[in-house]
């Protein structure tokens, strides 16, 4: 099993995920962060620190696409460790729905 971030966290970045990862598996886009999914132990620490309720393990019905997508990301982005302030369209946009046209391919500063 592995956990994965989905759309909810585009335009919103919250990182508080990050910090408790005990193997540095998150990746930074522009706007967006990712688990890497063979990196991820399936602790599940990272899940209750999202603001945004943007992390499910890939169990949940539907979640193929979502861990194909962290895939693709967290080999393209950089991996990041440390918590930063969220975008300043967080709040706007935290639990607006179809929010995956907007997500960026750029990757982030990572750190």
């Amino acid at each position: 099993m592995t956990y994965a971030v989905l759309e909810n966290c585009i335009n919103c970045k919250y990182t508080d995920c990050v910090e408790v990862c005990p193997v540095d598996c998150f990746y930074e886009g522009e706007n967006f962060l990712v688990i890497h999914p063979d990196e991820c132990i399936d602790c599940g620490v990272c899940e209750p620190e999202c603001p945004a309720d943007a992390i499910r393990p890939d169990t949940e019905p539907d979640m193929e696409k979502w861990v194909e997508l962290n895939r693709k990301y967290s080999e393209l982005w950089p991996v990041i460790v440390s918590k930063k302030e969220p975008l300043p369209t967080a709040e706007e946009f935290d639990g607006k729905p179809d929010k995956l046209p907007l997500l960026s391919e750029n990757p982030g500063e990572g750190g």
